[in-house]
């Protein structure tokens, strides 16, 4: 039996009311939320008057979810929701890297090489669309065995491109079905890895390669580093080393590196400077890199002299054969000649020869380039370093710069001294406050995001017997890195990740505090797409990068677009900032299938933690 406020009801919208009715119902009660949503934000402060605890253990919290369903409900009044999520790009958009399109640079005019260069301008936007990976993509395997066994699906080089790379390759590497297996015993350099280690060290006067930190090497530019069992080696020394590598349509160096777990981008010495300040790297490493390094009259080798700390290395080991015979010694005497010139005359010292490599040694003395003759390599003015991709200068940087320390005199702790911290401006204070912050935060992160993937928790909660491993992080980027402070609290905390670590142009220039730390870095424009491969980093980070680019000429979307690309799927994404660009930056999230979760991690405070997920859409 009906009730008489039902009995009314029907009388005036006859037997059932009509769908416009309700939908205008629906309407206003979503505009009431909105209105008192905005105007009482902290209402959801005081869902609990417990203080927060250092640690949030438990993110399902009651506060949590009811600032989730607040973001929900104001995403939907505001027509977020209508929005269509976006499609996956067609097929041969697999490996898609934009600013590295040789049609487009050819037509545009770039020639000798430079076509192979980086250069965004030339690239043009296309339909926004997401990467999708390619259809036999499996989740790397963890760390530290996905170093030495990767999936084939995973990566653009083919089996019939990959057997017939040649038997040096095949030495280095063997293929299993579809899996490819690295061997860092075998060969890389003719007697093995280690050996090839161990002889650069006895090179340089040492007992062994395990003393290359404390003869104070400890960051590594390694230029065509082929399949990246060089730098694993050092990582395993506990050396930082990261891999250069020009773009390669059928197949690349660098995303195979990526794959394993080992730190890489993507760079050349065509035309341009890579995008690190001068004074970056203990060591300049090529062998066999194709670089003709007397090229461009010396250009090469003045942007490997800008980019090497005082007393660093250059180690060489040039694509010839062994020498036979003295004939072929002398003829290979005469070949490097204009090589050994021209290194005197930006004061390096060749320290060592032995076999096909050669070592040379960047002066420490600052005094070298005031006693040089006249028509030796000029001095750069003051202030021309502004290395984000400007042309090769034919001039040195000199020995002008603060941060002008022998490596060799560097104190041996892996923490910055206060001397140390001065150069760039930072107190002691300072640096120790920013630092205890972020091993705060990636507690607050590990606490969040380890039941779900990290290795000490192998298994996610509700899943009866997941298969593996879909807990594995290694390739962490911090897209807005600061002093480097969530890469040492990663160090503190002993987990098994790297971070690259990116200064936006536009922030402050912090690049040099982080490469002196022993960590990888670059700079690099949020406005433009990073230099690599899709799918190749298991996490990103950002604090704050929201609100600095909100001031930008780029868009947020087309930023999002570019970090789904280079996520792998079913990894993370963890961004804190202020709650109006949390709340955009949910909607994106949403548009492009993220899986999202807003986090209120502070009582009164404007802070919000963005956390999501990029889903494997399988094919």
């Amino acid at each position: 039996m009906r009730s008489p406020w039902l009995n009314k009801l029907s009388l005036i919208f006859g037997p059932r009311p009509p769908v416009s009715w309700l939908l205008l119902c629906f309407v206003s009660v979503l505009a009431l939320i909105a209105v008192f949503g905005s105007s009482s934000s902290n209402t959801f402060d005081s869902v609990t008057s417990t203080p927060v605890p250092e640690i949030y253990t438990n993110y399902r919290r009651l506060k949590e979810q009811a600032a989730v369903d607040y973001f929900e409900l104001r995403t939907l009044s505001l027509g977020a929701s209508r929005q269509r999520e976006l499609d996956l790009c067609a097929k041969e958009r697999e490996n898609y890297v934009p600013c590295y399109n040789v049609t487009a640079n050819l037509l545009v005019g770039f020639k000798d090489g430079e076509e192979f260069d980086r250069h965004c301008e030339a690239s043009r936007q296309g339909k926004r669309c997401l990467v999708r990976p390619p259809k036999d993509y499996k989740i790397p395997l963890r760390w530290p065995a996905g170093r030495d066994v990767i999936w084939s699906g995973n990566v653009k080089i083919t089996k019939d491109q990959f057997l017939s790379s040649g038997s040096m390759t095949k030495r280095l590497m063997l293929l299993e079905e579809n899996q490819i297996a690295f061997h860092s015993e075998d060969g890389l350099i003719f007697d093995g890895v280690k050996d090839y280690s161990r002889q650069i060290a006895e090179m340089m006067g040492l007992g062994s390669d395990s003393e290359f930190f404390q003869a104070g090497v400890r960051t590594v530019l390694d230029i065509g580093c082929g399949f990246g069992s060089f730098g694993a080696h050092l990582v395993s020394l506990k050396l930082m080393a990261l891999c250069i590598a020009a773009y390669e349509v059928t197949g690349s160096q660098v995303q195979l590196a990526l794959e394993r777990g080992l730190p890489a981008m993507i760079g050349n010495f065509i035309s341009r400077q890579l995008p690190h300040p001068s004074l970056s790297f203990d060591m300049v490493h090529c062998a066999q890199c194709g670089i003709v390094w007397d090229r461009k009259e010396g250009m090469f080798l003045i942007e490997v002299d800008r980019l090497l700390k005082p007393g660093g290395y250059f180690i060489l080991t040039s694509p010839t054969s062994k020498p036979q015979g003295s004939a072929t010694g002398m003829k290979k005497r005469n070949m490097l000649t204009p090589l050994e010139q021209f290194t005197e005359k930006i004061c390096w010292s060749l320290i060592a020869q032995q076999d096909e490599t050669f070592i040379w040694q960047k002066t420490a003395d600052a005094h070298c380039y005031t006693s040089r003759k006249q028509n030796d390599v000029p001095l750069c003015k003051e202030g021309h370093d502004a290395p984000y991709y400007q042309a090769l200068m034919p001039c040195i940087i000199g020995a002008s710069s603060k941060r002008w320390i022998a490596i060799q005199n560097r104190s041996s702790s892996s923490h910055l001294s206060s001397a140390e911290l001065e150069v760039h401006g930072v107190s002691q204070e300072d640096f120790f406050d920013d630092l205890q912050v972020w091993k705060s935060a990636l507690k607050n992160y590990w606490s969040l995001l380890t039941p779900l993937i990290f290795s000490d928790h192998p298994k996610r909660p509700g899943d009866e017997d997941p298969l593996p491993p879909f807990n594995m992080v290694r390739n962490v980027m911090d897209m807005n890195a600061h002093y480097g402070g969530l890469n040492a609290a990663f160090l503190e905390e002993e987990k098994s990740v790297w971070v690259m670590n990116v200064v936006p142009v536009s922030a402050r220039n912090t690049l040099p505090l982080i490469l002196d730390q022993g960590f990888p870095g670059v700079l690099h424009d949020w406005c433009e797409p990073f230099p690599t491969y899709p799918r190749t980093y298991d996490m990103l980070h950002a604090n704050g990068l929201l609100s600095h680019l909100s001031s930008e000429r780029c868009s947020l979307m087309d930023l999002f677009l570019e970090m789904d690309r280079i996520l792998r799927p079913e990894g993370w994404v963890v961004l804190s900032d202020k709650l109006g660009a949390i709340e955009v930056a949910r909607a994106h999230a949403t548009q492009i299938r993220w899986e999202a979760r807003v986090i209120d991690l502070q009582n009164g405070s404007d802070q919000r933690l963005l956390v999501c997920q990029k889903p494997f859409v399988k094919k």
